[in-house]
């Protein structure tokens, strides 16, 4: 009779070391569903009250969700709170996916949508805040459903601001270590730190929609509409209640609430924090935060530029028509008051170059990020100050501090990854047979979180529902993968992640 062969200590040693514990990631992900399911009971209240059945497909979601997620949570309740560097990774991933996947069912159970696919792209669009919808008639909708959408893009901005100066900074994500928080020494101390922090965040997040909401209701609209467009304001995420999105309102008011709003979603979160705390110096000075700023004023003279230049409008029309429509771009936000693309070839290269950009770090803005263009400005000043004086020293600084050459290096990475996960996004678009300037745009807005794109079929007066469902797809991976800064996605398709 054949005997099993005994495995040598060491070997067993490696292989547990191998081995990830699910428990802390299922510990959180189960606490974050239960939140998000009883978030589902709000709609299911309004549906109610306004006399819409609807409120039966929040109310068996807002069950399954909780119960899904209260079982996970008591499964894994004695583990430990601490989490590794993989761990972490892994987290930050599972947590957005499982988010998308069950907030997608009052999507699907209510019929809003026609197949799963279509749930899981609105759902995913509105919790990585970009904006992009399949779902059309949207002034027909249950009142349930179109705040459910807003919920969504407020719980994703909360939650990515969160992750960007807790968990990322400690992955060393794209030169996010730039912005470490105190304290923040160790991968252990994310959960915990994450905690304290969030209390913080979620304050301030709810002063400035509340305060937005104020200012919509004050500025014409109704209370459902102000309502969710605070939310989707503040988090830069563009839902709006209307096919025509801020085109609806035709509001000079409307137009300087949300582009006021749209830009304080745009700067550091932490700032807030430090001008609560009575220090706003830091605010006025942040290099980041300045550079953002006269990006913005420059490029909203451009469009105003443009217009004039081609007749399309003139005077202070012409620029409010610039001002709301180019913050919306930059910073991800993605609301429209008119079909931009429209403007002539150079508006389109225009709004097509600018989606990319995107606001400041520790934001809930999206895009590349000012700050790595900043380093990337100053790795070019540098290089070529070496070219000129070979045997000088020159180093490279960020908001008065020196930059490490990780930080640079990790910048450079991201651009070229960034780059190179857009030229594969718009290449499988392709193939699905849309055309080159949908298959651009579509991947473009998608890992920049913008929402909108370009041209007849998903330009800002269309959507993305006549998309097949693969595109469909492949659109929801590059939202995720742009939303949570693409090396924390991307290395979990490494065979040595897995092996480490």
């Amino acid at each position: 009779m054949p005997t099993a062969t005994p495995i040598p200590l060491h070997r067993r040693d490696s292989a547990s070391r191998s081995l990830i514990d699910p428990r802390p990631i299922l510990l959180v992900i189960g606490v974050l569903l239960a939140m998000l399911g009883a978030a589902m009971t709000i709609p299911a209240i309004v549906d109610f009250a306004s006399g819409h059945e609807n409120w039966q497909v929040f109310g068996v979601s807002s069950a399954f969700t909780l119960c899904c997620g209260v079982l996970m949570f008591f499964a894994t309740r004695g583990s430990s709170k601490q989490l590794s560097t993989r761990q972490a990774f892994i987290m930050t991933s599972a947590v957005w996916v499982a988010l998308a996947a069950f907030g997608a069912l009052p999507f699907y159970w209510s019929g809003v949508v026609p197949n799963y696919t279509d749930a899981f792209f609105e759902s995913m669009s509105g919790l990585t805040t970009t904006g992009s919808t399949v779902i059309s008639d949207l002034n027909s909708r249950p009142p349930g459903i179109l705040l459910w959408r807003g919920i969504m893009q407020w719980l994703g901005g909360l939650g990515i601001i969160v992750m960007a100066v807790s968990v990322l900074p400690m992955l060393q994500i794209g030169g996010m270590q730039l912005f470490k928080v105190e304290a923040f020494e160790t991968p252990e101390k994310i959960l915990p730190r994450a905690t304290q922090i969030s209390g913080f965040m979620t304050l301030i997040f709810l002063v400035l929609t509340f305060s937005c909401m104020l200012a919509y209701l004050a500025a014409g609209m109704d209370t459902l509409d102000a309502v969710v467009h605070a939310m989707t304001t503040v988090a830069t995420g563009g839902f709006s209640n209307h096919d025509a999105s801020l085109g609806y309102f035709d509001s000079v008011q409307v137009d300087l609430v949300a582009t006021f709003f749209m830009i304080i979603g745009s700067l550091p979160f932490l700032l807030y924090v430090q001008a609560l705390q009575g220090s706003a110096r830091p605010l006025l000075r942040d290099a980041q935060v300045r550079t953002f700023l006269l990006l913005l004023g420059f490029l909203i003279l451009t469009a105003w530029y443009v217009e004039t230049l081609f007749g399309i409008r003139e005077g202070a029309e012409a620029l409010r028509f610039a001002m709301v429509n180019v913050t919306s771009i930059l910073t991800g936000t993605g609301y429209a008051t008119t079909a931009y693309d429209g403007w002539g070839p150079m508006a389109v290269a225009f709004f097509f170059v600018i989606m990319f950009i995107g606001g400041c770090a520790g934001s809930t803005s999206c895009g590349i990020k000012i700050f790595r263009f900043q380093v990337l400005v100053q790795n070019v000043r540098q290089h070529i100050a070496r070219v000129l004086y070979p045997h000088g020293m020159f180093t490279q600084r960020f908001n008065g501090r020196t930059l490490d050459d990780n930080v640079t290096a990790a910048v450079l990475s991201f651009f070229f990854l960034y780059l190179f996960t857009f030229a594969v996004s718009a290449s499988a678009l392709a193939l699905t047979g849309v055309d080159t300037v949908t298959a651009l745009s579509g991947a473009g807005s998608a890992i920049s979180n913008v929402g909108p794109g370009l041209g007849a079929i998903i330009g800002p007066a269309g959507n993305y529902q006549p998309l097949d469902n693969t595109a469909k797809w492949i659109l929801s991976l590059t939202m995720l993968i742009g939303r949570l800064e693409l090396f924390t996605v991307l290395v979990l398709l490494s065979p040595r992640f897995w092996r480490a």
